[in-house]
């Protein structure tokens, strides 16, 4: 699994935190674990339904698996699923892009192409 796009869902305030300071060990959740959480394409939509269902002001960045280096370990998590788990700080030159993630009446609306 090397050289696609990996997702992580912040809150704003995390998001903004992050952008100050160049780098993020993540959520409380994330610094409790260890690892930064990250999603897949095909995880981030249970994802956001499972721990930000009713949150709408969030921001979806994306980041290269492959950028990471050997501090990414795929791990297995919901119902055996490998996820991405970053073991370091995530770095804003990390970021491919980031965009906001509405929550909408049937969830969250995701940005074209990630689904």
């Amino acid at each position: 699994m090397a050289g696609m796009l990996i997702y992580k869902i912040f809150r704003r305030a995390e998001w903004q935190a992050f952008v100050s300071a160049g780098q993020t060990d993540g959520a409380p959740v994330d610094i409790a674990d260890g690892f930064i959480h990250l999603s897949t394409a095909a995880q981030v939509v249970g994802t956001a339904a499972r721990h930000f269902a009713e949150e709408s002001d969030l921001v979806l960045v994306s980041v290269r698996d492959d950028a990471l280096g050997p501090d990414l370990r795929w791990e297995p998590a919901r119902g055996g699923a490998l996820f991405p788990h970053l073991y370091r700080s995530l770095r804003l030159s990390d970021v491919v892009w980031d965009k906001s993630l509405p929550l909408g009446a049937a969830g969250h609306i995701f940005p074209e192409g990630v689904m």
